[in-house]
């Protein structure tokens, strides 16, 4: 049932522009004619412009706008999320690839939308929904038995953390000159000084960004490797907060196969081989290099710890921690959950069992549509796949309930 904006009135036209990018001018008027009788308002192609990526000269874009009446957007997120896979589908079909898009209101893309090499318009067309509207799967009952203390907000005053933070800084560097440049600001007198912080989460925000800015790698990254997993060991840094940086650490480890999911159809369109640019290829190398001294204190964490310990390991073992495959037992997940699934995925990862990871990533996107359309595409390896939402799955359990941090999104692509 729609939901109402006021008593009697229906949601405002709710509107997609989608953009392709397509090889050829013929397989972008092919594909523009296929949104127009699918029901898109407006469709446009044009060449694309070689400054912003010298990669796509010679290809073609369509731009289309579908727009959907009488329900709210919460209500149809999941018909759109069928539709953008529709859409990478489409693309594909045509050799190309889905470049992304853009929603608002449907008055207001309409009024902006570039008309320069409109194709088809269609005043009052609308993309129907399904009736009734379809619904995302509930999740199997419960995650498992509550982590204790980390899955809570957590029980620290931010002042504590920044001064157990500091104080391994201080340990292993001295001083903000010796310090990499994504350390060294815990160290400046300035940020001493500076007025305290409201929140734990608000910090280690902070601290997860000057490491990787907005998630992706850069050099800075690859130098305060060692610095997080310092952090994730050092016993004066309380419990929860290491299983943070522990889920930071897997994150930056999991940035690769992010990313080649991401880019995997622009890829094979193109006939290209996926390669890892370098500072992403050292940040996993180097939390290689820290793992085992962080899973040298398997034995002394708790459960949550361990859970993510044990999903840093599947990320950044290069396959040499599969004898941690009979620990994983030991976790708190009980079959049938949603926390099992991804101890199962994290268990084929570490042994290099396809036929399991094809059997866990079937059941995760049985009842994670976010899942299914993320390892929609054809193009990425399974690894690269279960490697690419696996941090999401994790830290949904297991991190605090007061930082998503900026970590939390996979990175832009910088091709």
């Amino acid at each position: 049932m729609a939901r109402t904006g006021s008593i009697g009135s229906s949601p405002p036209p709710w509107g997609v522009q989608y953009t392709l990018c397509l090889p050829t001018e013929d397989a972008a008027r092919r594909a523009a004619a296929e949104l127009a009788a699918a029901g898109h308002r407006l469709a446009a192609i044009r060449a694309h412009g070689h400054a912003p990526d010298p990669a796509l000269t010679g290809w073609w874009q369509v731009f289309s706008l579908a727009v959907h009446t009488g329900h709210d957007r919460l209500a149809l997120e999941p018909f759109l999320r069928h539709e953008r896979i529709r859409m990478a589908g489409l693309a594909r079909s045509h050799g190309g690839f889905h470049q992304g898009c853009a929603e608002g209101h449907a008055s207001t893309l309409q009024a902006i939308f570039t008309r320069d090499g409109l194709v088809h318009e269609r005043a009052s067309a609308e993309v129907a929904p399904p009736a009734p509207l379809p619904t995302d799967p509930a999740p199997p009952p419960g995650w498992g038995p509550r982590w204790p203390g980390p899955a809570s907000p957590l029980p620290i005053r931010p002042e504590d953390v920044v001064r157990a933070v500091v104080a391994v800084a201080e340990r292993m560097y001295g001083g903000a000159d010796d310090a990499p440049d994504a350390v060294g600001w815990l160290l400046e007198e300035d940020f001493a000084f500076r007025e305290p912080y409201e929140s734990t989460g608000e910090f280690l925000g902070d601290l997860a960004d000057a490491v990787a800015h907005q998630g992706d790698c850069t050099d800075d990254t690859v130098e305060a490797v060692p610095f997080l997993a310092e952090l994730a060991r050092d016993g004066g840094v309380p419990p929860a907060v290491r299983v943070t940086v522990l889920g930071d650490l897997l994150r930056l480890a999991a940035t690769g196969a992010s990313l080649a999911v991401l880019a995997a159809d622009r890829v094979a369109a193109l006939g290209d081989v996926w390669q890892e640019r370098a500072d992403v290829h050292m940040t996993r190398r180097a939390i290689g290099r820290a793992l085992p001294r962080l899973l040298a204190r398997w034995d002394e964490e708790g459960d949550a710890a361990r859970f993510v310990l044990a999903a840093l390991a599947a990320a950044a073992s290069d396959g040499a921690a599969a004898g941690l495959v009979p620990r994983l037992k030991d976790l708190p997940a009980p079959a049938g959950s949603p926390r099992a699934d991804t101890v199962a995925l994290i268990a084929a990862l570490l042994a290099d069992d396809e036929p399991g990871l094809a059997t866990a990533l079937r059941r995760l996107t049985s009842w994670r549509p976010a899942i299914a359309e993320r390892t929609a595409t054809p193009h990425a390896a399974p690894r690269q796949l279960a490697l690419a939402v696996l941090p999401d799955l994790v830290m949904e359990d297991a991190g605090p309930a007061d930082r998503p941090g900026p970590l939390a999104a996979p990175p832009t692509p910088r091709l």
